[in-house]
């Protein structure tokens, strides 16, 4: 049964650090969640999306700041607001709104990614990788 368990684990990073894309800019996206522990106003322990970004160019590093003339605009957002604040929130300040740290993300790896995605395209799709795989409870049953 641990064999299957470190298997699994092992398909589920996959799945999540290699998603591959078809844009000449960059060669995959890295999808990253962070373990959020329990704190005051937060639900339990689970996994919260950190960032997801284009990544490897054949030196190695990975295109930021892609398009300073597309701005974050939280109004093409606002039906994943309240999935955003759970699945996605701010790491700096618990109880803040998340806006400024979805601020940072769109304009350092979102705006890299609008060759195939929008801004309402590139946070659903965060969100949608997050609900494919309860990684959490993957750990657990590993």
């Amino acid at each position: 049964m641990k064999a299957h368990g470190s298997i699994l684990m092992k398909l589920l990073v996959a799945l999540y650090l290699s998603l591959l894309c078809a844009s000449q800019d960059f060669d995959f996206f890295y999808f990253v969640q962070q373990l959020l522990l329990p704190a005051i106003e937060k639900p339990a322990a689970d996994f919260g999306i950190q960032r997801l970004w284009p990544n490897n160019y054949k030196d190695g590093n990975y295109p930021s700041n892609c398009d300073s003339g597309s701005p974050f605009n939280q109004n093409k957002i606002s039906d994943l607001r309240s999935s955003m604040q759970k699945n996605r929130p701010t790491l700096a300040c618990p109880r803040g709104n998340g806006v400024a740290f979805w601020l940072h993300e769109w304009d350092k790896h979102g705006t890299c990614f609008e060759s195939v995605l929008d801004q309402h395209g590139y946070f659903k799709a965060a969100l949608d990788l997050k609900k494919q795989v309860n990684l959490l409870q993957g750990l657990k049953n590993a």
